[in-house]
């Protein structure tokens, strides 16, 4: 298993939109702000995560994403996993250039491994609670084709018309 920046981002993704999940799908642009992660490089992970179904997108104004499973089922080595290009293949035993401590690093990537898989998505939005990390509700945004912004109300001492200015002015005499 490989553990890149790319892997990290995406568990860090992922964890914000299981914080917000309850406020409707996450645009993946409030993401990379909040994130400070490139656009384009999420919209490419959210592809992987949501052909892993890891993640369920909504499209159109108010889309975004959201999470395709519960966040207790869903573990940071599936995520991992789910970003991560395929792990190169290891040369056959055979091969002289074979590395002398594979089973070193073979056994310390079964156990990252499955330390990953223990680690679920909901106990890091947890922890992220118990952080004290706030969660900002933004306002709806004006959907309606219809629907016309209310203008302000402006109120002036100036006379509505010829007449109330004359009378203003002959008052001032």
């Amino acid at each position: 298993m490989r553990l890149s920046t790319k892997g990290r981002f995406a568990v860090t993704a992922m964890i914000d939109v299981a914080l917000r999940e309850k406020l409707g799908p996450v645009p993946l642009s409030d993401i990379a702000v909040r994130q400070q992660i490139s656009l384009s490089y999420l919209e490419q992970m959210f592809s992987k995560l949501r052909q892993e179904g890891l993640v369920t997108s909504t499209r159109g104004p108010g889309g975004g994403y959201t999470l395709g499973q519960r966040s207790d089922n869903i573990t940071v080595a599936d995520i991992i996993c789910a970003v991560e290009d395929a792990p190169p293949k290891r040369a056959p035993k055979e091969e002289v250039t074979q590395d002398m401590a594979q089973d070193l690093w073979d056994s310390m990537n079964a156990k990252v491994l499955d330390f990953m898989q223990a680690v679920t998505l909901r106990s890091l939005v947890l922890e992220q609670l118990a952080k004290g990390v706030k969660i900002e509700q933004k306002p709806a945004p004006n959907r309606g084709v219809f629907k016309k912004p209310t203008p302000a109300l402006v109120r002036t001492n100036a006379p509505n018309s010829v007449f109330a200015l004359g009378q203003t002015l002959l008052a001032r005499s």
